[in-house]
């Protein structure tokens, strides 16, 4: 109303000075007040929420299930690494994290154009999946970090229990920089669906896109940028560091089941606002995440204590944690493309086959992965990202792939998603493999990764800390 009353008023004084319509019309264009771009307060709300459950599954989520698992001389030990990564990684992520992950620069590595956060303000805007919907940029930068801090932190349960809080630390910082950023740019860096206005406009914006994006590979909410990149960095970890002294001929049995199961709990409650964040709207499509969110973690919890029982006799509680935990990790990357049938599917096989990951596999390759880093999530990721070429099908209840130029639902072809989904996954593995590798090797060399047999054998609370989690 506003706008209109200053219009005429205008327009009035204008046309008694004389000026002809052309010369009235150029001055109104001049003269109106600026169209800020339109927020979406409840998006924008639901997002704030989101962001505050990803925090939620890191400190105290992924602290406690992993620190349960140890031996009670490296509960503190487990807890400092969750925590103090999770803030190392969000001071990074303002430094130089966020630009080099969003901004435009090759298909490999974006800008340095925010570096600090520069140019950011309360009034910033990102565009959603929907055209013309936005939710201010600090807070797309807010969520995007939980991310950034929860990848690097589940690395550490490959290594648990023997490795320098230094060299954690350090390795850290290089991965983060060369495996993270550029595996987020290369999935999720795009211009954004309003660049999508024809057929010429789409093929300059995808143009500038990052490199698993232009060939198609889809990752909802993180099964290569997330579970497969950390999953591998773990694995290369406990290959190099070795195995933790008396593997195999003492016990080395969870300390606080009761721990880890409250750990899986706050994981699986913070995880919809990891994989419903994602759609960054709160709309029909966020309910379906929602659900399949639910049903995959429920589906998996089944099929590993159903597995462990036939197995071994007997169900374990931290069997079931353990399989809705890789449940989670599997629909990551398909939550926003799936059915719920299609949830349930990729449920039942990531649970099965993460409990033989965990078991047979990793007993015949003889590697101690402590905690299952590679064995759930390096797995249950690979499982997910292929699975998403499969359980996105518009004929198995998937939604398919929206075309923004078309404004519908694109023609589908399993075989050559499914392709794309093999590029992201070998991709990731490759990328984080060699930048893993050339890490544990630089730290290495420059300050040591293993702490020495006597620290291990004391552990790492008293030694590196100076603390005990427990006054006992």
């Amino acid at each position: 109303m506003k706008r209109l009353l200053h219009t005429f008023v205008l327009f009035m004084l204008l046309s008694f000075a004389g000026l002809s319509v052309a010369e009235t019309e150029a001055v109104l264009v001049e003269t109106a007040p600026a169209v800020a771009t339109p927020i979406e307060k409840g998006d924008t709300a639901w997002m704030i929420v989101a962001t505050v459950l990803v925090v939620l599954m890191v400190v105290p989520g992924l602290a406690l299930f992993y620190g349960g698992m140890v031996r009670a001389k490296n509960m503190l030990s487990m807890l400092m690494q969750v925590f103090v990564i999770f803030s190392m990684m969000a001071l990074l992520w303002a430094i130089y994290g966020y630009s080099i992950a969003f901004t435009e620069g090759n298909a490999f590595f974006g800008g340095f154009s925010k570096m600090f956060l520069k140019g950011i303000t309360p009034d910033s805007a990102v565009g959603t999946f929907s055209k013309g919907v936005y939710v201010p940029e600090y807070i797309y930068v807010a969520f995007q970090l939980t991310f950034a801090g929860i990848t690097p932190a589940l690395i550490v349960g490959a290594f648990a229990e023997r490795v320098k809080f230094s060299a954690v630390l350090l390795f850290m910082l290089i991965w983060f920089t060369f495996a993270y950023l550029p595996m987020a740019h290369m999935v999720w860096y795009w211009a954004g669906p309003d660049a999508y206005t024809d057929a010429n406009a789409a093929e300059a914006a995808g143009a500038t896109a990052g490199f698993l994006f232009q060939k198609g590979a889809l990752d909802f909410a993180g099964g290569t940028v997330v579970h497969i990149n950390a999953g591998i960095a773990g694995l290369i970890g406990s290959l190099m560091i070795g195995k933790r002294i008396g593997y195999k001929k003492e016990s080395l049995a969870p300390h606080s089941v009761t721990m880890t199961m409250v750990g899986a709990a706050l994981l699986w409650v913070g995880w919809f606002g990891f994989n419903v964040g994602s759609n960054l709207e709160a709309n029909g499509l966020a309910a379906l995440v929602f659900v399949n969110t639910l049903l995959a973690s429920a589906a998996a919890a089944w099929a590993w204590m159903t597995a462990e029982w036939a197995a071994r006799g007997k169900p374990s509680m931290l069997g079931a944690a353990s399989g809705a935990i890789a449940g989670l990790v599997a629909i990551t990357p398909a939550c926003g493309w799936s059915g719920p049938m299609g949830a349930i599917a990729l449920g039942l096989v990531s649970g099965a086959i993460c409990f033989w990951s965990v078991t047979s596999l990793k007993s015949r390759l003889d590697y101690d992965d402590s905690l299952d880093a590679f064995g759930v999530h390096g797995i249950g990721g690979i499982i997910g990202a292929l699975g998403t070429g499969i359980v996105a099908s518009p004929a198995l209840g998937g939604t398919g792939v929206w075309d923004y130029v078309t404004n519908s639902v694109a023609e589908y072809s399993m075989a050559s998603q499914l392709a794309s989904q093999a590029w992201g996954v070998g991709v990731a593995i490759i990328w984080s493999g060699l930048v893993s590798f050339i890490a544990y090797k630089i730290v290495d060399m420059l300050i040591g990764l293993r702490v020495s047999e006597e620290v291990e054998r004391a552990g790492l609370d008293v030694s590196e800390h100076g603390e005990s989690a427990y006054n006992l």
